[in-house]
């Protein structure tokens, strides 16, 4: 995973069964809902799993998935009961996540250049600073750019991260082209030879074309700089917003080639199935999960230990 290897060494089990504490317990009381009264597990049964897990964010083509290859299972021993539910889901939800597209991250020659994009409110800004922290913490050089010129508010949010981490900041006046703030920011990472350059974006849905061509333009003019960037663009969603952040990933995968997903503030929400659901689905894969306001709550999503956390007795 190139730049963020050390970040997974030092993620404490504990910490992440904690963040998802709310999720577990809203997942096991709704399995606990489907197999009332049961036996074995049959087609009522499946049918009531089903209706639990779309209720509790994974959405309908990732639960659908999920029950057909219990159904299989469950073909192949007919006696199964509901006492292996448990055991049959977390197993075929890790299956189901490692059939999602991994991309590979590796490091480049010169600055490694993430483009951020999500709408407004969902951490695009607080995701950048403990990145930018966290990087800085493990020897790395850091930059961002302030291409949110669109709100005076988020550039001086940003300048506050930057500031915290300890990282310098390209910004221009309010009002300015993102792009041109995308390109110096690039220039300038190149220069002060950078290792990592992050760019904040404006996380505008109102209108779909112009958004497309506003990160068309600031992918083309930062490849003008620096062949191949950005080389990674990372799109933010809000956990706790559930379907809603499936309607966001379909609108930024629609606009731009996002290649990693960053999700969230699933500590204060129960709905972290939401992240089981987009993995699969657009088969884009999960970077980070945000699990606190703390600056070290952001940890790379491991796929096992997130599924064990969930299951976890």
């Amino acid at each position: 995973m190139g730049w963020f290897d050390a970040f997974k060494k030092k993620q404490e089990p504990e910490k992440l069964a904690e963040g998802l504490e709310k999720t577990k317990k809203s997942l096991f009381s709704k399995i606990a809902v489907a197999v009332a009264g049961r036996s074995t597990v049959d087609a009522e049964t499946l049918d009531a799993l089903e209706e639990q897990l779309i209720a509790s964010d994974v959405g309908v083509h990732t639960t659908l998935k999920i029950i057909e290859r219990i159904e299989d299972r469950v073909a192949q021993d007919k006696y199964l009961g509901t006492d292996d539910l448990q055991r049959l889901l977390k197993e075929e939800i890790k299956a189901l996540l490692s059939d999602a597209d991994e991309h590979d991250f590796k490091a480049t020659q010169g600055p490694y250049v993430v483009l951020v994009v999500g709408v407004n409110g969902v951490g695009k800004t607080t995701t950048i600073g403990k990145l930018a922290h966290q990087l800085t913490q493990e020897g790395k050089k850091v930059m961002v750019g302030a291409a949110d010129t669109f709100r005076a508010a988020a550039v001086d949010q940003l300048q506050v991260w930057a500031d915290r981490a300890q990282v310098p900041l390209v910004r221009m006046q309010e009002g300015a082209d993102p792009a041109s703030v995308a390109y110096e920011s690039v220039v300038r990472a190149v220069k002060e030879h950078v290792d990592v350059l992050f760019v904040d974006t404006a996380g505008r849905l109102h209108n779909k074309v112009n958004l497309m061509n506003e990160l068309s333009k600031i992918k083309r003019v930062m490849g003008k700089v620096l062949d191949g960037s950005p080389h990674e663009v990372m799109l933010v969603l809000d956990g706790s917003t559930g379907q809603n952040a499936f309607e966001q990933a379909r609108q930024f995968t629609a606009a731009t080639e996002v290649n990693s997903l960053t999700v969230t503030k699933l500590d204060g929400s129960a709905k972290g199935g939401v992240v089981l659901g987009i993995s699969d689905q657009f088969t884009i894969p999960v970077r980070f999960i945000g699990l606190g306001e703390g600056i070290e709550d952001l940890r790379v999503f491991d796929k096992e230990a997130f599924v064990d956390a969930l299951f976890e007795e």
